[in-house]
């Protein structure tokens, strides 16, 4: 029987993970050995490289960095880079003044490179970048040298291979992130009763755009396969599916790639979830599959749409707790402004179906579980680390999500939030999330998102005075 209070097999791996206070040494080891020192060197040489950021993404999804040139290699393979604490949590402060994540007396974390991670920057080749995992300081004493919950990054990537070695299973994930282009040239003009979607003039508009985001993304690595015109101004474009810590840093990466096209076409490139009524939102579809060696456990071999026991069981965690993980996968007040604009492909329950677009997961004719709920702005490091803890639920308890189109007990009574205040009630309602996550991570999460919604909650909007100005009598 799973343990709710305690985040089952899931959140027992994580707080042992993070009570290893070796952390730090193992990876400054393996950093100095000599063979590592040489590669990178060999790579920064051959590249031409002069700077490099040295960088994290952080708990709302930004991403951190310090420059340094690129000589300094190797000691910054032993000592890394350090940042005050609360650089994790976007240096954001309440509306009482403090400094979340510990105010100005937290200390620094060290953040240590994977050298593996170094690339050259496509939009300029002296610049490189290189992804760090952060760390207490060992000099600290009790606690130092562990690894900080707040990294995100490195949370989800230990998360999937402790699920991995419980499970034999890995997850894969295919993102489609939609975005908005506004400037010089995206002006479209459509009737009132029609979509610009798909239309190859409104992608002749965005030419200049996606030749330069796919030109980067594939000196970047990414695999491009597809992309379309879906709304006025909104593009998406697509990259192969891959392991799940592979897919969230692209995303991490596709986003510095947007902003970058942006400035160079005198553009606006924006992640925001809904941008203005009665046009599409943007959304973040994760497409999931679990595979055990080459095979996906997803399907089941038939030509029709069906899926296989383990399938039904991790559609069932997910449902089960889409309540208490929207406030990860609609992380922003504007994110439920989605789900309030009838007949915009947004879903608004925790339900399932057969190729149908209208519910939170959709089966798709090629043996993936497509998570609909999570918007543009998300953080997939969040997002991903989050949906593998209700898979494993589901798996651990053998949760099944009733048929197609017909929830069982588990998710029947479950009412999805439409705001944000909704989904940080939901969030904290949520026993089993609660126990999976760490404290430290889940309270910090809470702070910056309940100020976002007291600082929503106190605004004097445009709406309200057109309502009430002239109201009475």
């Amino acid at each position: 029987m799973t343990d709710l209070s305690t985040g089952g097999r899931f959140g027992a791996a994580l707080r042992k993970l993070l009570e290893d206070d070796t952390a730090f040494s193992r990876h400054q080891e393996a950093n100095l050995r000599p063979e590592v020192v040489e590669a990178l060197r060999k790579a920064i040489e051959e590249s031409g490289v002069k700077y490099i950021y040295y960088m994290l993404p952080t708990v709302g999804g930004r991403t951190v960095a310090k420059v340094v040139p690129a000589e300094h290699y190797a000691r910054m393979l032993k000592k890394g880079i350090a940042f005050h604490r609360t650089a994790l949590t976007d240096l954001q402060t309440s509306r009482e003044g403090e400094l979340i994540g510990g105010g100005v007396d937290a200390h620094e974390f060290w953040g240590l490179p994977e050298p593996e991670t170094f690339q050259v920057l496509p939009w300029d080749h002296e610049v490189g970048r290189i992804f760090c995992t952060a760390y207490d300081p060992p000099h600290l004493g009790k606690g130092g040298g562990r690894l900080i919950p707040l990294d995100v990054r490195a949370l989800f990537r230990a998360a999937h291979a402790g699920f991995t070695e419980r499970t034999g299973l890995e997850l894969r994930s295919g993102l489609e992130p939609e975005m908005s282009w506004a400037g010089p040239g995206m002006e479209v003009n459509t009737k009132d009763d029609q979509s610009p979607a798909y239309q190859v003039e409104n992608l002749e508009r965005m030419r200049p755009v996606y030749k330069k985001l796919y030109s980067y993304s594939q000196e970047l690595g990414f695999n491009m396969i597809q992309g379309d015109y879906e709304d006025d101004g909104q593009l998406e474009l697509n990259w192969e599916y891959d392991r799940a810590e592979l897919t969230a840093q692209r995303m991490t990466v596709y986003r510095q790639v947007c902003k970058q096209v942006a400035r160079e076409l005198g553009l606006q490139a924006s992640f925001m979830p809904k941008p203005s009524n009665g046009k599409m939102g943007n959304g973040c579809h994760h497409n999931l599959s679990l595979w055990r060696g080459d095979e996906n456990v997803i399907e089941d071999g038939r030509v029709e749409l069906h899926v296989t026991e383990t399938a039904r069981h991790a559609i069932g965690g997910m449902l089960a707790h889409t309540p208490g993980s929207m406030l990860v996968m609609g992380s922003t007040v504007n994110s439920y402004k989605r789900f309030w604009d009838a007949g915009q492909f947004a879903p608004s329950g925790a339900d399932w179906g057969l190729d149908t677009r209208g519910v939170a997961i959709r089966i798709s004719a090629n043996g993936r579980m497509e998570y609909r709920l999570p918007d543009a702005s998300v953080n997939p490091y969040l997002s991903h680390l989050y949906l593998l803890a209700a898979i494993e639920h589901g798996l651990e308890a053998q949760l099944d999500p009733g048929d197609p189109g017909v929830p069982s007990s588990v998710i029947s009574d479950l009412v999805v939030p439409n705001t944000l205040g909704m989904a940080i009630e939901s969030f904290e309602a949520d026993e089993y999330l609660m126990g999976a996550m760490p404290q430290e991570l889940t309270d910090i999460y809470l702070k910056l998102k309940r100020d976002e919604w007291a600082r929503y909650c106190g605004q004097i909007s445009q709406w309200e005075f057109d309502q009430y100005w002239e109201a009475i009598p």
